[in-house]
Order: C-alpha cells, then sequence, then structure tokens
C-alpha cells in the first residue's frame, strides 16, 4: 500500500489517501476538532473502506506504527482502532504477514441499500447480519460437516442436472418427505405421511403457506409475548390482528388467553423451547390448549424452530404428537440444525388440509429445487443428520456450560434460555443501544426489549448465542461485552 499524500501533522485536519491494489484509494481523514475521539475515526473509516469494497479481502494494511507516523498520532491510538477492527474480525494482524482485512463478506455486498432508521428491515437486517460473536439463531460453522454435505450435494446437482427437464412435485421431492416423516416419528413423536409434508424454503416459507392457507384476515390471533419479531410482523402483514399473551415458566399463559381472548382463530407458539425464554410448554397447558382449539375450531401453529436441540436431557415431544383433533399445523427446518443457506424447511399439514397445502404450494409456494432436497434426503438416510445432532449437541452443552462459568462471577440474572443465555438487565437499559454498540467489535447479542409487544411493558436484556460462542478467548469476549455494558448504563 503506498502513499500518495499527506497533510500537515499537526493541523486541525489531517487526510491521507493510500493506493495499492486497490480500484478506489482508501482515504482516511481525521478531525482533531471533533467530540468523537481520533481511534474512533479511524476505526470507522478503516471499517467502512473494508464494506463498501475498497480494501477487499487480504488487502495489506500498513503498520500501526506507520500509520500512526503517517497520521501524526499517537501509536496507541492508532493500536487501538486496530484491536478493535481485529475484535470485530476485519483484520486479522500476525508479525511474520503484517495486517490485512479478514477473508470475509463484506456488508455492502450483502444490503444493496441502507435500511430506513427504526423501520422493521433494520431491525430485520441486523437479526440476520453476521457472522459474530454470541449471534442468535445461527448454528456453529465448525461443527457443520461441511465436505461431507458438498460431496453429497454435487452427487445430487448431477442427478438434477442429468434428468428430464420437467417441473418437480411443488410439495417437495418425495425422498426427502419420507426422510422427515420418519424423523419425526422417531425424534418429535408426530405420526404422519408423507403426503402431509410440504417442502419449504424455511420457517417464514412455511408460516406464509400456513397463513395463505387458512385465509384468516381480520381475525385475532394469540402471539407469544415476549415472541419472535418476525412472526410478529408476519402475521401483521398477513391482515391479522394480534392479541399478545404472556408467558411464564411453564410457556404461554392458556389461562390468560382463554380469559381474555376466547375467541381468537389461531395461536402461534414456540412449545418445545419458548423464543426467547427457553421454557417448555407443560403438559396441562398443551392439552387445555388442544381441547379449546377443537372446541373453538380453532388453529395452532407450532413453530419448532430448534428441532429436538435440547442440551439437558431429551427434547420434549412435538405438540403436533399430542393433537387428536387435526388441529396443529407443525412447521420445522434446518436452519438451527445444519445451516440457513440451506433456505430448506417443512411443514406438516393436518390430514384435513393436506390438498389445500399442496394446492397452494403449487401456485403459490412451490418447494425449493431438487438437488438440495436430494441431497439432504441422503444425508438423512444415511444417518449423517442424527450423528451430526448428536454431536452438535454435545459441543453446545460444553459452550453453555462455559458461558455461564465465565460470566457467573461478574453477572447477575443469566439462564440458558434454548440455544441462548439470557443476561436480564435493569428494567429501561437501553439494551438495543447496547447491542449496536457492540456490533463495531464483533460482538451480536440480541437485544430482548424488541422481542416484547409493548415497550411500555418490555424487559431489558441480552441474548448470548452459544452456538456462536468463541472456544478461544472466551474470557476476553466476555470482558468486552461486559464492559460495554458497565460503560453505558
Amino acid at each position: 500500500m503506498r502513499l500518495l499524500w499527506s497533510g500537515k501533522k499537526h493541523q486541525e485536519r489531517t487526510k491521507i489517501v493510500y493506493q495499492g491494489g486497490m480500484t478506489k484509494p482508501l482515504r482516511l481523514e481525521l478531525d482533531r476538532s471533533a467530540k468523537t475521539p481520533l481511534a474512533e475515526q479511524i476505526r470507522k473509516g478503516i471499517r467502512a473502506a473494508i464494506e463498501n469494497g475498497v480494501l477487499a479481502p487480504g488487502a495489506r494494511l500498513p503498520s500501526w506504527q506507520d500509520l500512526a507516523a503517517q497520521l501524526g498520532v499517537a501509536r496507541g491510538t492508532v493500536r487501538s482502532a486496530y484491536e478493535k477492527l481485529s475484535a470485530a474480525q476485519l483484520i486479522v494482524a500476525s508479525r511474520a504477514a503484517g495486517t490485512h482485512v479478514a477473508d470475509r463478506p463484506s456488508i455492502a455486498a450483502r444490503q444493496e441499500e441502507t435500511a430506513d432508521p427504526g423501520s422493521f428491515m433494520e431491525m430485520y437486517r441486523e437479526l440476520t447480519a453476521g457472522p459474530a460473536i454470541f449471534q442468535m439463531g445461527v448454528p456453529a460453522h465448525e461443527t457443520f460437516p461441511a465436505k461431507l454435505v458438498a460431496r453429497i450435494r454435487s452427487s445430487a446437482i448431477r442427478v438434477e442436472m442429468s434428468g428430464p427437464a420437467i417441473y418437480p412435485d411443488a410439495r417437495g421431492e418425495l425422498e426427502l418427505r419420507r426422510e422427515i416423516a420418519a424423523y419425526l416419528a422417531i425424534a418429535r413423536g408426530i405420526e404422519c405421511t408423507a403426503s402431509q409434508i410440504i417442502i419449504t424454503g424455511g420457517y417464514c416459507s412455511g408460516l406464509g403457506l400456513a397463513l395463505r392457507v387458512l385465509g384468516l384476515e381480520r381475525r385475532r390471533v394469540w402471539m407469544e409475548d415476549p415472541g419472535f419479531p418476525i412472526t410478529r410482523h408476519g402475521l401483521e402483514l398477513a391482515g391479522l390482528s394480534l392479541a399478545p399473551i404472556p408467558v411464564d415458566a411453564d410457556g404461554i399463559d392458556v389461562s390468560y388467553g382463554l380469559n381474555h381472548e376466547p375467541d381468537a382463530a389461531l395461536v402461534v407458539v414456540t412449545p418445545g423451547q419458548q423464543a426467547p425464554l427457553g421454557c417448555t410448554l407443560s403438559l396441562e397447558r398443551r392439552l387445555r390448549l388442544l381441547d379449546w382449539a377443537a372446541q373453538k375450531g380453532a388453529w395452532v401453529i407450532e413453530d419448532d424452530y430448534l428441532s429436538e436441540l435440547q442440551l439437558k436431557g431429551r427434547a420434549t415431544p412435538a405438540l403436533a404428537s399430542l393433537d387428536r383433533a387435526g388441529r396443529v399445523i407443525h412447521i420445522g427446518s434446518f436452519s438451527k440444525t445444519l445451516t440457513p443457506t440451506l433456505r430448506l424447511g417443512f411443514l406438516v399439514a393436518p390430514p384435513s388440509l393436506t390438498s389445500q397445502f399442496a394446492e397452494v404450494a403449487a401456485c403459490l409456494a412451490p418447494a425449493p429445487g431438487p438437488s438440495v432436497q436430494l441431497a439432504t434426503a441422503k444425508f438423512m438416510r444415511d444417518g449423517h443428520y442424527m450423528r451430526h445432532l448428536r454431536r452438535t449437541k454435545r459441543v453446545y452443552a460444553a459452550r453453555g456450560d462455559a458461558l455461564l462459568k465465565t460470566l457467573r462471577p461478574r453477572a447477575k440474572d443469566i439462564t440458558i434460555a434454548g440455544l441462548a443465555v439470557l443476561m436480564q438487565l435493569p428494567d429501561g437499559t437501553p439494551d438495543l443501544s447496547i447491542a449496536r454498540e457492540m456490533l463495531s467489535f464483533g460482538l451480536a447479542p440480541a437485544p430482548l426489549s424488541p422481542w416484547y409487544a409493548e415497550a411500555a411493558s418490555a424487559r431489558s436484556g441480552l441474548l448470548l448465542g452459544i452456538a456462536t460462542a468463541p472456544n478461544k478467548r472466551l474470557a476476553a469476549s466476555c470482558d468486552r461485552l461486559l464492559g460495554i455494558i458497565d460503560r453505558l448504563m
């Protein structure tokens, strides 16, 4: 990287321009009269260059000593900026090879435009951005058998390309639907046939398909409070009227729902491990919910988002396993157990709605391409999927224990909540601002308050993803996390 121009070291504003194998020059401009610390100005300038593609993965950066000399600032100032960039996994430094931009996709490559501040899409992009430490909703990268899956998928692509050019079954490949039916019988206690299963593009695709089939616009729907923000917004987009139902240690409060919203037409629940609190819906409440749905003709959508990834003991059978009246629509996905990049999930339709689901799928939401389905079917048929789940559960259980052990001496009110550690904060703490501040350090815990329907009743907290907790430097990551909380509270 070669210096093209530099301003005087001690003037109020300093500007430098670097060029070195880049399509655009890197410009760093410091304003010594600004309130923003110089280290933060340097960090933001380099981060913006990485995210905008000016600095490509692998690009060489000057040493912090050289950059400090060119900018006319203390070496510790540049070193602090580099340390933050390294913690955010944006740069990699080594004595032998120097400092380089990390090999990771830029945010700019994923976002064509900036979301409006405060909009749903801004929240959605914050939830799905990454990779980052403590990020929720994604599995551990190192537990995924990438080479095995790539080999199986390559074979499936060849089969797909060599076959006749015809439209595949909109419900999904029969091989995969059969494997899922067998898996659900063993792991989730659900007895169903392959004809009841619809392959989807993930949970949200399954939710949209179910809402289209049910056609409950302007009807009331029970929604867990707190509950998944994307589900809540999806129900609103579908034209339903939300009835927030509180959650306690036994799951959604069915008695509250029956007393306040007895005429609701739909309930959306996460009974296995409630999102985000992690509690399991008690047997008594399951039976009351199913009895009410059968009597009232209401529908229940079961979001089985963590499947059998129960860290302690065997997972509770699915709610659909108790359904005798055919009122439960079970939705599952491979996003948490394998990888969200597959965009693959499934839905189990009640027998009375099988034809309607097939019809809507054929016209509005056909299944993803055959190759990813056939590869997943073989992965399951050969026993790899169950072995992968057992191995993953062991890894996650160990990470959860390590995270609790590291945090408990210094933090209060922390508990395991599904595949996250929930850190409760005093009411009124700006958990959303704290979470956004942590993004610049490569930390991405999810704030708890947006999971509540009403801001006035929202609790404050942070959800630390266990799957993405680091194996190395866990104590350092927790130190940085707690330091930011102490500074902003």
